[in-house]
């Protein structure tokens, strides 16, 4: 019997390199896809046929007919975002219900989770996270001290499991001094969302896995937000509060670490950063400002400014180590068409010393060592394939491959799904 394969797509900075564009194109490939961390914190978008969609907490394999879509116990689910999302999905001719699947396992976002999260960040003062305020913290929180309300329970005494958890919160949230809030209306949409996933087939989504593995089936898991927010190995505490590395696809689907396969890394061909946070190649000059614009670097959820820089090849090698990336994928190449200089971090100066290794803490004393090269002053959003790519963008590439030490596999020149050229 074949056996299945699972492969793990992800991103290597702090978010927001265009894993919605990948996963859509890589489908394909693939029978399942799988989401397995993270919450409508993050938002993955994806244009195609003239259409742009913003997907919150949905795989973004939804969009390739057939394909079955899993919502793992990994992620943190708010049922009235969910609910919206995926009725926006429907109302464009998208049929969810017959090929999304989700795990009994997933947590809940209550209404007081959100409350909870403003609260926090309130009582941090200077020292704020810059969160979406979505309740994600509080809910991974609630998860980690067994404290947690699943999918599986909405179907088992819910209103009393739900009430005996909102007057936890409630407690909570007075004794933080935090009593100026309504959730009325919010937890009546909530209710409504509750009701709605009841229509969606509710899984063991590890056994799911499994059988379909043994099947000979083909999965391709999808992380939300970035390496370097990972609870972990990330800039913390300027971090998201799960696993957001390869890792964390096998607990947040219940995948054998031996039936990983390829790992991509997914990278911009410069770095961005949403929210608070050390961010050692930050750029505050016109350059950084003409990189936002360019690549309309604003937040698919939030809306927010994203903060731009050069690329940060030490946090690379960094995130390349601890994934096991086996293949990179480099997006918004074209953002940089029409730079006459494109610059490189290769090391670090920490307190005064030269470092290629990513060191424990980089809220100070790092100053980034770049290395200059040519730009290409090329217009490369209409190009088929690399034959057709400038000489200086080649050098690009292979500087960033030999430094990297892991092969580029495709190449993003634009938002659209056919502006991908897939390298031989």
């Amino acid at each position: 019997m074949e056996k299945g394969k699972v492969d793990v797509l992800l991103g290597l900075q702090w978010g927001d390199e265009g894993k919605g564009k990948v996963v859509d194109v890589l489908t394909p490939q693939y029978d399942v896809v799988a989401r397995f961390q993270g919450g409508p914190n993050a938002g993955h978008t994806l244009e195609f046929e003239g259409e742009k969609y913003v997907l919150r907490s949905i795989p973004s394999g939804i969009f390739q007919g057939g394909k079955v879509n899993i919502i793992g116990n990994g992620v943190v689910l708010a049922p009235d975002l969910f609910m919206q999302e995926a009725k926006d999905l429907e109302k464009s001719g998208h049929d969810l219900h017959s090929r999304l699947h989700i795990s009994k396992k997933a947590h809940l976002i209550m209404p007081t989770h959100r409350i909870l999260d403003a609260a926090y960040e309130q009582a941090k003062g200077k020292s704020k996270v810059g969160t979406t305020g979505k309740g994600i913290g509080p809910t991974y929180t609630d998860k980690i001290s067994r404290n947690g309300l699943r999918v599986g329970d909405i179907f088992d005494n819910f209103e009393a499991k739900y009430a005996a958890h909102k007057k936890r919160h409630e407690d909570m949230l007075q004794a933080l001094g935090y009593t100026d809030y309504d959730i009325t209306e919010v937890e009546k949409t909530w209710m409504e969302g509750v009701e709605y996933l009841k229509n969606f087939k509710i899984v063991d989504s590890e056994h799911e896995v499994d059988h379909l593995l043994r099947d000979g089936k083909t999965i391709l898991c999808e992380g939300a937000q970035g390496t370097m927010l990972d609870i972990d190995f990330g800039s913390y505490p300027f971090v998201t509060s799960s696993n957001t590395i390869s890792a964390g696809a096998c607990t947040g689907l219940g995948v054998g670490p031996n039936k990983i396969n390829d790992v991509y890394g997914i990278m911009k061909a410069y770095c961005t950063r949403v929210g608070a946070g050390p961010f050692p190649t930050e750029l505050f000059d016109e350059t950084g400002k003409r990189i936002r614009d360019l690549g309309h670097e604003y937040g698919a959820v939030t809306g927010r400014e994203r903060r731009c820089g050069w690329i940060d090849l030490v946090a690379l090698r960094y995130a390349i180590m601890i994934n096991g990336v086996t293949k990179l994928i480099m997006m918004k190449s074209d953002v940089l068409d029409d730079f006459d200089t494109i610059k490189a971090c290769v090391a670090y100066k920490h307190n005064g010393k030269e470092t290629r290794e990513f060191p424990y803490n980089i809220e100070e004393g790092i100053e980034p060592v770049y290395v200059e090269m040519e730009g290409w002053k090329t217009d490369m959003t209409h190009f088929t394939s690399e034959e057709q790519f400038p000489d200086a963008f080649k050098k690009y590439i292979d500087f960033l491959e030999h430094e990297l030490e892991t092969p580029i596999t495709i190449i993003s020149i634009g938002p659209d799904r056919e502006q991908t050229i897939i390298r031989k």
